[in-house]
């Protein structure tokens, strides 16, 4: 790149719609640009208004006469014990002939089809194909509980279903069709047509006048001549739904234009990667690390990417990551601390690394959830590279914090996702919306309007998106987090201002949990919070509160409780831990003192609330907690 972070930066400063309508120049446009921001279209502005394009014609078509031989996606899978690599050429086969599968099920330029797959290159084809023919996919992830996907099939309304016979965890095969068909049951909302990939491991009955068989599908269109159709820069690309507070979730939306510039951008001034090269998002299509850095990204920038099937450890072991990076070149490593985490307590030494020759490996990046010190100083040891942590979310798709590798790596702090990226003008207010000083906490907030690939709006609910991110600090986006920024410029994300906890790098809401847990007949009250875990980042627990005359067993109650959460919300919760207390701590207003409960569990200094109930209650709950195990 050449230039420094500060000067690409004061760049963006001083010209950001220049800066922007450079970074397209990237993209193969069918319409270019001819602006790069209308700050009077949309909610609050839309990037690249008039231009017509299409992402698949950008991630496939583009690449395959200068690069057609060229691996686009290396399929490896420790847990079936099976790798496959597709070529840019070959993708575009796969691609063209799933596509004119969804036409013949009645799929057209801005339907939706849901996808709801494991982490197979199929994912990834269905992605593309929805992207050419002009439809809005969104990715639910594989083996979500019923009525989560039933949420989502009544909010999207898809036209089609692309889905498989099962997911494979270890020591474990999920059947995702009874999930799929008990969704559509319980969906008001009927889609058209189940395009279903027959696994070898379990193989589903199908549903006659509705599914299609996937494979025998794609034999039949084969070699068809499906054309990228144009689409609008402003027309949405997909909807990802993301935990909401209340328990519906939310579609965000990313649209195509803006999305393909600043990820295009993304892959070599972050993460410093050329075309040609791999790069391994070790995540799920069903997040959106997996939409942006398995699927978009490297494709647009004509890199490799991975679609792994398998987990940090146990499939079969802690160097499974070291396999992987050594036996496919890989340059550069995403993934989120839970993973390092679950790798450094399998081996502590780091005895599998020295297995591998890990010499092709550049720079590992972490993200999802804050990176404790810890793990950044083992992962530094162990891999004698740069560890960079970065911060963003689902719905901004890209960095809005990070260390920016491509532009000359910043010196790293610990505990800190480092300078905002450009796009981001980045502040720190307090509750009132006035700017704190240097080192002080506040809400972090990104002054309007957001760059490129951040959500324009939610799914049909332009007063949600409003009400959500915009109301509380006009002229900002509330990204929900907690933190401060120091004298040097570092940002520092502490906590979440909102219900929603980080598990494992999954954002899940609590109060979701709550509605479940309170469901059952013998909890009179309850309060479900994240609490520290040195493994996951957090983990979900519920303080619950017995109906009075309640004398049974606690552990069946507790084995009740956690296949609710279970079945409703699914296994991806991880509710495992569950404290009988006599009441619940409560302002006089009737407020749940929440963080107070957390700061007992996480073993935090805290003052009792002056607007507390009874401060008794504090006592009885750290001795439960004792009772429990939890506290000594």
């Amino acid at each position: 790149m050449g230039s420094s972070y500060h000067e690409v930066y004061a760049g963006w400063r001083s010209d950001p719609e220049g800066f922007w309508a450079n970074a397209a120049q990237e993209i193969d446009w069918i319409t270019p640009p001819t602006k790069a921001f209308d700050g009077d279209a949309g909610v609050y502005g839309r990037w690249f208004p008039g231009a017509t394009c299409n992402t698949c014609w950008n991630a496939v078509d583009r690449h395959v006469e200068t690069r057609g031989d060229q691996a686009a996606i290396i399929y490896d899978s420790p847990i079936t014990d099976s790798k496959t690599t597709y070529t840019y050429a070959q993708v575009k086969d796969e691609v063209s002939a799933l596509a004119a599968v969804l036409i013949d099920q009645g799929v057209a330029k801005g339907d939706r089809v849901i996808i709801y797959m494991p982490m197979i290159p199929q994912a990834v084809f269905a992605m593309l194909a929805c992207a050419r023919i002009g439809a809005v996919h969104s990715v639910v992830f594989g083996g979500f509980a019923a009525s989560e996907l039933a949420t989502r099939i009544d909010d999207a309304m898809p036209k089609a279903i692309v889905s498989a016979s099962c997911g494979i965890e270890p020591g474990r095969i999920i059947g995702y069709k009874p999930l799929l068909d008990n969704a559509i049951e319980l969906a008001s909302h009927k889609p058209q047509a189940c395009v279903i990939l027959q696994r070898s491991q379990t193989v589903c009955d199908l549903t006659e006048g509705r599914d299609v068989d996937y494979a025998t599908a794609v034999a039949a269109a084969w070699g068809r001549d499906v054309p990228c159709v144009p689409v609008a820069a402003t027309d949405p690309l997909y909807i990802l739904y993301t935990s909401g507070t209340t328990g519906q979730p939310k579609g965000v939306i990313r649209d195509n234009g803006g999305h393909m510039v600043a990820l295009k951008w993304s892959m070599k001034a972050i993460y410093d990667i050329d075309p040609g090269e791999v790069f391994w998002a070790a995540s799920d299509v069903g997040w959106v690390v997996g939409h942006s850095y398995i699927c978009y990204a490297p494709l647009l920038h004509g890199a490799t990417t991975i679609v792994f099937e398998g987990k940090p450890v146990g499939t079969p072991d802690a160097g499974t990551f070291w396999r992987v990076i050594s036996e496919h070149n890989v340059a550069a490593l995403f993934t989120a601390p839970t993973a390092f985490r679950a790798i450094k307590a399998n081996d502590p030494q780091g005895d599998f690394i020295s297995k591998y020759d890990l010499s092709c490996l550049r720079a590992l990046f972490l993200a999802g959830e804050r990176a404790d010190p810890e793990t950044i100083r083992w992962a530094q040891d162990q891999l004698q590279v740069p560890v960079i942590d970065h911060w963003w979310q689902t719905e901004t798709g890209w960095t809005i914090a990070g260390n920016p590798v491509g532009l000359g790596a910043l010196p790293v702090k610990l505990g800190s996702p480092c300078v905002p990226m450009p796009g981001y003008d980045v502040q720190i207010l307090d509750d009132e919306g006035n700017p704190v000083s240097a080192g002080d906490m506040g809400n972090v907030v990104v002054k309007l309007p957001l760059p490129p690939s951040c959500l324009p709006t939610l799914w049909n609910a332009d007063a949600r998106f409003q009400s959500a991110y915009l109301e509380e600090f006009p002229g900002y986006y509330q990204t929900g987090d907690a933190g401060y920024v120091d004298a040097d410029g570092y940002l520092f994300i502490m906590a979440r201002t909102d219900d929603i906890i980080n598990v494992a790098g999954h954002r899940l809401s609590t109060g979701q949990m709550e509605e479940v847990v309170s469901e059952h007949r013998d909890v009179a009250e309850c309060a479900v919070l994240g609490i520290a875990d040195t493994l996951k980042g957090q983990i979900p627990a519920g303080f619950v509160v017995l109906n009075t005359g309640v004398n049974r067993d606690f552990e069946e109650v507790t084995a009740e409780l956690v296949k609710l959460v279970r079945d409703r919300i699914g296994p991806v919760a991880a509710f495992k831990t569950v404290v009988a207390i006599p009441r619940l701590p409560k302002t006089r207003s009737g407020k749940i003192l929440r963080g107070t409960i957390q700061k007992i569990a996480d073993k935090q200094d805290f003052k009792t609330p002056a607007t507390i109930d009874d401060p008794v209650i504090l006592d009885e709950i750290r001795q439960a907690l004792v009772d429990k195990g939890m506290l000594d």
